[in-house]
């Protein structure tokens, strides 16, 4: 994605001042925009199931509602849930030694 305008070092991307629209369907490139996310990482989502997408005509497609499901407080909770426990497993374990 090529800059539109420059203002004082920063860069103003077409799709970064849209709203994510749910029933729309984007690009892997847009949803990395969207994500601030490598394409190495945006496609290790598609292959874990993080982010659901279609492949159509040998490139991927992702529903709105999949990119605004992975930034949703919700995901993040959960995150974070899944976060502590892990981490108290691990010291649990630790303690163990």
């Amino acid at each position: 994605m090529t800059p539109i305008d420059t203002f004082a070092g920063f860069f103003y991307y077409r799709n970064m001042d849209k709203e994510i629209k749910p029933n729309q369907v984007y690009t892997t490139k847009e949803a990395q925009d969207y994500l601030k996310v490598s394409n190495s990482t945006i496609k290790r989502f598609f292959k874990k199931g993080i982010i659901n997408a279609n492949k159509v005509g040998g490139r991927y497609k992702i529903l709105g509602s999949e990119i605004l499901r992975v930034v949703s407080p919700k995901a993040e909770t959960k995150a974070r849930h899944l976060y502590y426990r892990f981490k108290d497993k691990t010291k649990k374990v630790i303690k163990e030694w």
